[in-house]
């Protein structure tokens, strides 16, 4: 049967997933009176509860005796790393732009990837029949886009289809004939060139890696030359040309719709997951025992960002979880490390702990989300940006993103007026319509650290924020880091609502009444800006005298709640967030108010 390998590239909420599920249904992949769940593709519980694509997937169909690999990928700029890595599977791509915000971000990071690797891409305006759609200025902005990421003359001939994935059409203008999704599966089968086969043995280059509870490791990849059988011998070859392992296939299994399937050859130019190696990794070539030269793998934009995962060490430690071993947190981490070559893990100075490495704030706190419903307990730092040195001056290097804002007018001062104290440079202010404002900055990433919390805020929740990174560059100066302090418990046990009704003249509380609290532990905000020990298990004194008016009930201000993401933008660098399977809790990194006066003391001096 021919083959067509293409990608579905765009940035973040532009409708790629639910793109894939009306191709799958046009494609008649599913029987007609079968339930299928909304964006079908998105498989893990994170992606279903966000609404996002953390994990590249891939699907095929099959339409006019051709089959069509689909790969889904993620559209958020932390999670770029596999995108990168599965535009070396496919020899095409369908640039999905929404109709009102054009290109953002994320899609001039991968379509830049994509013109690189010398592929055509497709455009497809989504989302067409927006009131707020304007298709023209759109399809200029991408023209522009690619003219600007010195795409070929081939590449700047791109076709254009127009529609909208939800109501599941594509047609040759916005005003088109309604004809289902046959107009991309046509333009896909013309424009798109069959998958090239190389000459020689069987080669296979590994790009996405998974466990399966039956069949073990399994290694998602594209077949470069020659055909492989189960129970073949193969060899597993690094980047290098290095053997890792030599084994025996155990199973080949090839997407068929939104099953997988197993198949006894896999043929040159397929995509197919394989089962039976226990070393077989991401980036390396398997090949058939003759071969000696590994297939050249992608290189992968380094990570910008890094956090210290410690072994739980507070007084509830062990109460919650079941994984708390720094042995047991080591082997998780080097196990994610495996699968995401946008990760890096190595081991700290520190006792017990352990500095990972990732693209941004989302990428490391879905990994940490992740853990702790597999029942880990961990301690984690504040998020820091990774630098580096210019090796010609000597000069410190450090990230600086592209931002990318888009507000009500009436708030843009205030976006202009913090994103200012953060150091960044505003490159670019237009209208964007309706009485909206797109500014464009370059900022630090250790600037932008907390900062989306606080746009929400500032714009009554009105502004979109994208990021993507764009160079390393000197670094800025010193950043004005929290303005508050913080409210410390002074002793160990149960929080009184009494208690906490006394202090609310202090600051917000983060707790609630009849939560377990320690010393050290970060209770509430200060109003001022030093820290404060405050007694939060003061009980009412009782008399055995009634007077009218005492015994009214204590009516306290709603808590701050504090989500994970939330929680690591928040804590300065002598503070944790502790995270467990129930519980997110802020506490000192030395709870002891003694050690925390001699650690202030002898920075003191240093300084």
């Amino acid at each position: 049967m021919k083959l067509r390998n293409i990608a579905i590239i765009a940035h973040v909420d532009h409708g790629k997933t639910t793109l894939v599920d009306k191709l799958l249904q046009q494609a008649g992949s599913f029987r007609e009176n079968q339930r299928v769940a909304e964006r079908v593709m998105d498989s893990n519980d994170l992606e279903k509860e966000r609404g996002i694509t953390i994990l590249a997937k891939v699907t095929s169909v099959v339409w006019q005796d051709t089959r069509v690999n689909i790969v889904d990928t993620p559209g958020h700029a932390d999670f770029g790393g596999e995108v990168e890595r599965i535009l070396s599977m496919v020899d095409g791509v369908i640039v999905l732009v929404d109709a009102a915000e054009g290109p953002m971000p994320q899609t001039k990071f991968v379509v830049g990837k994509a013109l690189k690797l010398g592929l055509r891409p497709i455009v497809a305006i989504n989302k067409v029949d927006r009131p707020d759609a304007r298709i023209t200025e759109v399809v200029n902005e991408v023209f522009d886009l690619f003219a600007a990421l010195d795409a070929n003359d081939d590449q700047l001939d791109f076709p254009i289809l127009y529609g909208s994935g939800r109501n599941g059409w594509m047609a040759d203008a916005p005003d088109g004939a309604q004809d289902g999704m046959a107009p991309l599966f046509d333009l896909v089968l013309k424009h798109v060139p069959e998958p090239k086969v190389e000459e020689g043995e069987f080669r296979m280059l590994g790009t996405l890696l998974e466990s399966n509870p039956y069949l073990g490791r399994l290694i998602t990849g594209r077949v470069f030359s020659g055909s492989i059988k189960p129970n073949q011998n193969v060899k597993v070859l690094d980047n290098d040309g290095k053997v890792v392992e030599t084994g025996r296939v155990s199973k080949i299994l090839a997407f068929r719709g939104i099953e997988r399937t197993p198949i006894d050859v896999a043929e040159a130019g397929d995509i197919v997951a394989i089962a039976g190696l226990t070393k077989f990794n991401v980036a390396d070539t398997l090949c058939v025992p003759e071969v000696t030269e590994a297939l050249h793998a992608q290189p992968i934009d380094p990570p910008t960002l890094s956090m210290t995962f410690l072994v739980n060490d507070s007084p509830l430690a062990g109460t919650e979880g079941d994984k708390v071993t720094s042995r047991v947190i080591r082997d998780r981490l080097m196990k994610e490390a495996e699968g995401n070559v946008a990760l890096r893990i190595s081991d700290s100075p520190q006792a017990d702990s352990f500095i990972v490495e990732g693209r941004g704030e989302l990428q490391l706190a879905i990994l940490i989300e992740t853990m702790r419903r597999e029942g880990f307990e961990l301690g984690i730092s504040r998020p820091r940006v990774v630098f580096r040195q210019d090796e010609a001056t000597g000069e410190r290097l450090e990230p600086i993103e592209e931002v990318i804002v888009d507000v009500d007018e009436e708030h843009s001062g205030v976006v202009i007026q913090k994103m200012s104290e953060r150091k960044a440079d505003m490159l670019e202010m237009r209208p964007s319509g309706g009485n909206r404002l797109r500014l464009v900055f370059h900022a630090p990433t250790r600037g932008l650290i907390g900062y989306q919390g606080e746009l929400m805020t500032d714009t009554k929740g009105t502004a979109i924020m994208n990021r993507l990174f764009h160079a390393y560059s000197p670094w800025k100066g010193e950043l004005a880091g929290r303005r508050n302090g913080v409210l410390l418990s002074n002793d160990a046990g149960e929080s009184v609502a009494y208690a906490m009704w006394n202090l609310e003249d202090r600051g917000p509380m983060m707790i609630e009444p009849g939560w377990k609290v320690y010393q050290g532990m970060i209770i509430g905000q200060h109003t001022r800006e030093n820290d404060l020990e405050v007694n939060v298990l003061r009980g009412k004194k009782l008399t055995n005298i009634r007077a009218a008016g005492k015994d009214e009930a204590v009516r306290l201000t709603p808590p701050i709640r504090m989500t994970l993401e939330k929680a690591l933008a928040y804590i300065e660098n002598d503070e944790l967030v502790e995270v467990t399977p129930k519980s997110i809790r802020l506490r000192k990194t030395k709870l002891d108010p003694n050690e925390r006066k001699r650690a202030e003391r002898s920075k003191e001096l240093v300084d």
